[in-house]
């Protein structure tokens, strides 16, 4: 299965669930224009598998993407085996792997439903090198690979 970009999420603040688009715009050093993650770290863009959406739907939540606070939701990459420093060329943008999962300070509505929620060890960041539009069904590539 070719990966290839499932939906692109934005929201205006943070702490929200994100809200589907038909495409972004990456911004060098920055992240998605228009989306609150954004800015000057090394999490400018979050990731999150389908596959990994749909062991939450397992469990019997009603859950999308975007849902978990991801800006771009995949099809066939395993995100979590990507190494730190992996460059992803995804539509015309290029980014490169800063973070796998993340520690939830605050528990998530998510967490409540289910008792466990995928974003932690599933979701991985990255930082934008080359500016450029994704939108949905954009091919991804692994550029190290």
């Amino acid at each position: 299965m070719t990966p290839t970009v499932v939906a692109v999420c934005i929201s205006k603040e943070k702490g929200q669930r994100k809200t589907p688009v038909d495409a972004v715009e990456l911004k060098e050093n920055h992240g998605i224009v228009g989306d609150a993650h954004a800015g000057d770290w090394h999490r400018q863009v979050s990731l999150l598998a389908t596959e990994s959406i749909a062991k939450m739907r397992a469990l019997g939540l009603d859950v999308d993407s975007g849902d978990f606070a991801e800006n771009i939701t995949t099809r066939g990459l395993d995100l979590v085996a990507l190494p730190i420093g992996t460059r992803l060329a995804v539509g015309d943008a290029v980014i490169e792997v800063t973070q796998i999962g993340k520690e939830c300070h605050n528990r998530c509505a998510i967490f409540y439903q289910a008792g466990d929620c995928v974003m932690p060890k599933e979701g991985i960041f990255a930082r934008v090198i080359k500016g450029g539009t994704v939108s949905v069904g954009a091919l991804i590539c692994r550029l190290d690979a």
